[in-house]
């Protein structure tokens, strides 16, 4: 039924339930995954416009994100991607699940409320009404 998902990761706690849950659909479906983070601090945000260097925050996202795609590798035998995008989380996670033509996308809720979603800004709000494919969106735990 999926057979590629986009798991959207932001390096949180969060990501240790999400991913948990995410893997086992993916062997239940024999899907293969691709893990994303959007870096979006102020350089990743001008990245490509100021054609800046990368930061020390997106060379440890690329740290990060390997050692997560390294570690489910070794654990589920499952076929992973990472990528890296830069800018706007729930654009870039829009984009990336069209141009990978994913049959899913899996996000964390950091269980926001009303407030936390006006200061944070939601997502999983944007994701879901941009997206053209199913959410799976993991609670807090």
């Amino acid at each position: 039924m999926y057979q590629k998902i986009l798991v959207a990761l932001d390096h949180s706690p969060a990501n240790v339930r999400l991913l948990a849950h995410v893997t086992e659909v993916a062997r239940l479906n024999g899907s293969e995954l691709l893990l994303l983070h959007v870096a979006d601090g102020w350089v990743a945000r001008n990245f490509e416009q100021l054609n800046l260097a990368d930061s020390e925050e997106m060379r440890e996202d690329w740290r990060l994100l390997e050692e997560d795609a390294s570690r489910l590798r070794a654990e589920s035998g499952l076929v992973i991607e990472t990528r890296l995008a830069l800018g706007s989380p729930s654009e870039q996670i829009l984009k990336v699940a069209k141009d990978e033509a994913v049959d899913l996308i899996a996000l964390a809720s950091h269980g926001h409320r009303l407030l936390g979603d006006l200061l944070h800004g939601s997502t999983i709000d944007a994701v879901r009404h941009g997206a053209r494919v199913p959410l799976l969106v993991i609670p807090p735990a």
